[in-house]
């Protein structure tokens, strides 16, 4: 057999035929049963007596067992075919996506991975996220330094949500002008505005805006009497980049507070259990919150690791690249398993611009060379906040880890510049040490 081909191994798929009769039948009984209204994953797992983790591996034709497809089947008044409904894996053979194709096309790292991307490296996190998304009033909240793919396992967590029929609007606050963000009313106005727009509805705001409420509930009810009305399948709102807000600590308080407060509306409130929040942010928590106010204290973390060797050997594989061990290693040491730094490695070394020999050994020229836009991106940065040109100056100057106060160790670690344990710091990689410790990529 091909090595680019594999055999499943146990379990049974559902065939598109017996996707489509499933389809057809459940889109039947939710007219005459459900006044035309979609069941939810929740009504669903009433109806089949499946977990909702299941029902979402029917509905995307992944491996279930027999006994779980007969039983979806069942619920909808249908009886299981065999051959026409579903098929046995070990007769089918597919493609193995670790396998690189015989030309592959590289794909230059920069902002989200498209979603048919070959070279997205699926972490364990991603099936984590499909399957916490499901629940009533869900809050994920997903944390790692720049560039480690933040948004890329947010937009695949709102595609895997729409593709279960909900409705989804991705948010980054970067595009928040600064005015807005130097005052809240005119912050949640955005915020409301923003979220209306993701979802194709027309800007009401004035009509629900009332001062003598302030502008916390009138966002509230902006939400519960507009934005959550229109539909009974949930809203999946992913808020990107939220820790751009720790720079306005009175306006992130107020605004997470509210985050906070809708999460815990929907234990008691079925119009807020169709509202599921996924927040990205690159740092730590540094600015002030309480306890009860703060929603990075509740919900579900999901906290994106680098890659492992293992992740690097496969991906590697991916751009036609056979790796050894010990290549895989060596990489690993320049970068640290960062993912962008990882694959803007595997991109030039594919396209036969550089090999790893030379990123390794070639006096740093060839590495500065291909990473160049990238650590003047960093040195920029560092360049604007002069105590932390000297907090990560320590770090890379010492042997041991280095005691850093606890901010700027969150800021270093959220440019991904550190490793830390506790507030001690020590440098995530090779690459920044030797940059930063030369004239001309130091400040």
């Amino acid at each position: 057999m091909n090595e680019a081909k594999r055999k499943r191994r146990r379990g049974v798929v559902l065939t598109s035929e017996g996707l489509a009769k499933l389809q057809e039948a459940k889109s039947r009984v939710e007219l005459e049963e459900n006044l035309g209204k979609r069941y939810t994953l929740e009504e669903l797992n009433h109806r089949t007596g499946l977990a909702i983790d299941t029902l979402m591996k029917i509905f995307r034709q992944d491996k279930v067992d027999k006994q779980s497809l007969h039983c979806c089947f069942q619920a909808f008044n249908l009886v299981l075919e065999d051959n026409s409904d579903y098929c046995h894996p070990e007769d089918i053979e597919e493609s193995d996506p670790t396998a690189a194709p015989s030309n592959p096309e590289p794909e230059f790292p920069e902002g989200q991975v498209p979603l048919d991307s070959i070279f997205y490296v699926e972490q364990p996190e991603i099936e984590f996220g499909y399957n916490a998304i499901v629940q009533p009033g869900a809050l994920l909240r997903i944390k790692a330094p720049r560039r480690m793919g933040k948004t890329s396992l947010m937009a695949r967590i709102l595609h895997q949500a729409a593709e279960l029929n909900y409705r989804t609007v991705s948010l980054s606050l970067q595009l928040a002008e600064i005015c807005a963000l130097q005052n809240l009313d005119k912050f949640l106005q955005w915020f409301c505005a923003s979220v209306g727009l993701g979802l194709g509805l027309p800007n009401r705001v004035e009509d629900h805006w009332d001062d003598l409420f302030g502008s916390k509930i009138s966002c509230k009810m902006y939400f519960e009497s507009y934005l959550l009305t229109q539909t009974e399948q949930p809203l999946v709102l992913g808020l990107d980049d939220v820790d751009r807000l720790f720079q306005y600590p009175e306006l992130a308080d107020e605004f997470f507070g509210l985050l906070r407060t809708w999460h815990e509306e929907a234990k008691n409130r079925d119009i807020w259990k169709r509202l599921r929040l996924v927040v990205a942010h690159s740092t730590e928590v540094y600015i002030p919150l309480s306890v009860n106010k703060s929603p990075f204290n509740v919900g579900i973390p999901i906290e994106l690791p680098p890659f492992t060797n293992k992740q690097v050997q496969d991906l590697a594989k991916r751009h036609g690249l056979d790796w050894s061990e010990q290549q895989v290693q060596q990489l690993m040491a320049l970068v640290g398993g960062n993912a962008y730094l990882v694959r803007v490695a595997l991109y030039h070394i594919c396209r036969q611009e550089v090999t790893l020999e030379q990123l390794l050994h070639q006096s740093f020229d060839c590495a500065k060379a291909i990473y160049k836009e990238h650590l003047r991106q960093q040195s920029l940065y560092l360049k604007q906040y002069p105590e932390l040109v000297k907090a990560f100056d320590k770090v890379i100057t010492t042997s041991k880890s280095v005691e850093l106060d606890l901010v700027q160790a969150f800021k270093l670690q959220s440019m991904g510049l550190v490793h830390l344990q506790g507030n001690q710091a020590r440098p995530s990689c090779q690459l920044y040490t030797q940059y930063f410790r030369t004239e001309g990529g130091r400040w």
